[in-house]
């Protein structure tokens, strides 16, 4: 992925995108004004890639301006967004009819092509530089539908075509090995998984699931396991559990991860949508995954969890959830996709039936690790702590032994113990994820600022908190409570400057000004300490904090103190 020959593929990618986003105004005034309230209308649904609203002011645009192919090409994003490939198509042979240079269009003609089993038109029109989606693709599709014409010599010399260009030899090298998979030779398939070929791949969760079922069809399930066991946390979910379990029990696992020259062309677009996540935006990244479910709508899994959370990320969660809906309830994945689509419905502010759907799956796949987790998260963020606390203690039954990832469990297992005031339990929880990962910052902070609240073990605290300082020095929360913990064991000057720097971290915070205030007073700085206070409030402080600041404002700290029954400062300060 780092070559110079990807790079300039994602910058291609992403330079195209942006263009199609934000036209130029040049490109505006090719639009007769009689389309500007479609046009304009349609570029802010694109920019909040609203698909659905764009594809409808779009298609009302070419109504007028058939050969535009500003809104020919805007339109077709559209379309593959919503996944609608039979309203894409038609513009996109339009506008290649016109003669305008569109990967994207491309691209979707490609795809409808291969879907209709037009291989050899697809071969034709790439050999005569017709339709190219890029270099990448086009090798891949090249050799893919060589074997679906069952010509395997020329799809592999096309693969090796691919794998020559350093840059994308691990993609060339990835579908050869599954070319031969799908042929029948899993020595040569396990010879190129296994690097002898042409040195290792790294391999993505599909790949070594692959290559499993290869060294398994070869009789080797001792080497799939350890294969497995090297890439995979002992905490494995339905479909790998499934896997391994098989493998352990002695069965020769098909090859399915790939079944057919069919598929093969689908994953060529899915490997190019994996590549692209992160680097490009997201809406062309979904063109990618968009195509490879286009080309394999029946049991494409993988696409369609990268296409959902794709559309989830850019806010699409009607859109969102209809894509994890997708994936069937018998499919290894279907935790995933409903785990998707509650959290796609969280985001959207849905919240109760984001949790109702998590409660149903806790209660159809009660075997599932991470389905407790997120219930038991759902429920925290709603302050539904008892409940919160048994989803997670159904988690914490399912470990089989303790690992390190299981800290953040037990910490937010921690916390709603503690907001269920059975501090002890939260304490033993708290202690439990320190053992298992001794300077994770927020246990460190979450603890230590615990004991500075109760007044109990001072002196840790401070340790705790100033190694979680040490990881985090940026944070604002923990600087706040390093400032906090000095101001409670009377060191108020050492305070000062903490406080300061937390305020200047979260400076509409209203806790973190309200504490700067309370250690202003401590050094005698009065006049600031209720310039502050007076922030504090301007922040909507919870009403229980704010009618204390207020009192604080009316009598001074020292008498509020006086009033709650506290120390005095000056005792403090005396004895420091």
């Amino acid at each position: 992925m780092s070559s110079l020959r990807l790079k300039t593929v994602l910058r291609t990618a992403t330079a195209l995108t942006l263009a199609v986003s934000f036209a130029l105004p040049a490109s505006a005034q090719q639009i007769d004004r009689g389309l500007a309230g479609s046009y304009l209308a349609a570029r802010v649904a694109s920019f909040n890639n609203d698909f659905r609203a764009a594809a409808d002011y779009y298609t009302r645009a070419l109504v007028r301006d058939r050969s535009n192919p500003l809104l020919m090409e805007n339109a077709i994003l559209a379309f593959i967004g919503l996944s609608d490939f039979q309203a894409a198509t038609p513009i996109a042979r339009q506008m290649v009819e016109i003669s305008e240079n569109s990967q994207i269009a491309q691209l979707v003609l490609v795809a409808a092509d291969l879907r209709e089993k037009k291989y050899a038109e697809v071969l034709d029109s790439l050999e005569g530089g017709e339709e190219s989606v890029g270099p990448l693709v086009d090798g891949l599709v090249r050799a893919w539908a060589n074997l679906a014409l069952g010509d395997m010599d020329s799809a592999v010399e096309a693969f090796d075509a691919a794998a020559a260009d350093t840059g994308l030899k691990a993609f060339g090298l990835y579908h050869k090995a599954l070319a031969y998979g799908v042929a029948g030779n899993f020595e040569a398939s396990d010879e190129i998984f296994s690097g002898r070929e042409a040195g290792p791949l790294r391999l993505t969760r599909r790949g070594v699931i692959a290559h499993a079922q290869v060294l398994s069809q070869l009789g080797r399930n001792e080497a799939a396991l350890e294969l497995m066991e090297k890439a995979f946390t002992r905490d494995l979910d339905p479909e790998l559990a499934a896997i391994r379990d098989r493998l352990e029990a002695g069965e020769t696992l098909p090859f399915t991860v790939i079944r057919s020259a069919d598929d093969g062309l689908a994953e060529v677009f899915l490997s190019v949508a994996g590549a692209l996540k992160g680097e490009t935006t997201d809406s062309y990244t979904l063109l990618y995954s968009r195509a490879s479910e286009h080309l394999r709508p029946d049991d494409n899994t993988e696409a369609l969890l990268l296409s959902a959370e794709l559309l989830d990320q850019m806010e699409q969660y009607e859109l969102a959830t209809r894509t994890y809906d997708r994936v069937k309830q018998d499919d290894p994945a279907f935790h995933a996709a409903e785990m998707g689509r509650a959290e796609a419905l969280r985001r959207s502010g849905k919240v109760e039936a984001a949790t109702e759907v998590l409660r149903q799956l806790a209660k159809s796949r009660p075997e599932i690790l991470g389905v407790h987790i997120a219930l038991g998260d759902i429920l925290r963020g709603q302050e539904a702590w008892a409940a919160s606390e048994a989803a997670y203690d159904k988690a914490i039954a399912l470990f089989e032994s303790d690992l390190e990832t299981h800290w953040v469990v037990y910490y937010a297992r921690g916390i709603t113990r503690e907001r269920l005031k059975t501090w002890d339990a939260a304490e033993s929880d708290f202690r439990k994820a320190l053992e298992l990962r001794p300077n994770q910052p927020q246990v460190l902070n979450y603890l230590g600022y615990s004991y500075v609240e109760m007044g109990e073990n001072l002196d840790e605290a401070l340790d705790m908190i100033e190694r979680a300082v040490a990881e985090r020095p940026d944070s604002g929360h923990i600087t706040d409570s390093l400032g906090w913990v000095l101001y409670r064991l009377g060191r108020y000057e050492e305070a000062v400057g903490h406080m300061e720097r937390a305020t200047e971290l979260l400076p509409v915070d209203p806790i973190v000004n309200d504490h700067l205030g309370d250690v202003y007073w401590a050094v005698g700085r009065q006049l600031e300490a209720r310039f502050q206070w007076k922030r504090a409030l301007s922040f909507d402080p919870e009403e229980e904090d704010a009618a204390r600041i207020r009192r604080k404002l009316e009598l001074g700290l020292d008498a509020v103190l006086a009033e709650e029954g506290a120390e005095p400062l000056a005792v403090a300060n005396d004895e420091g």
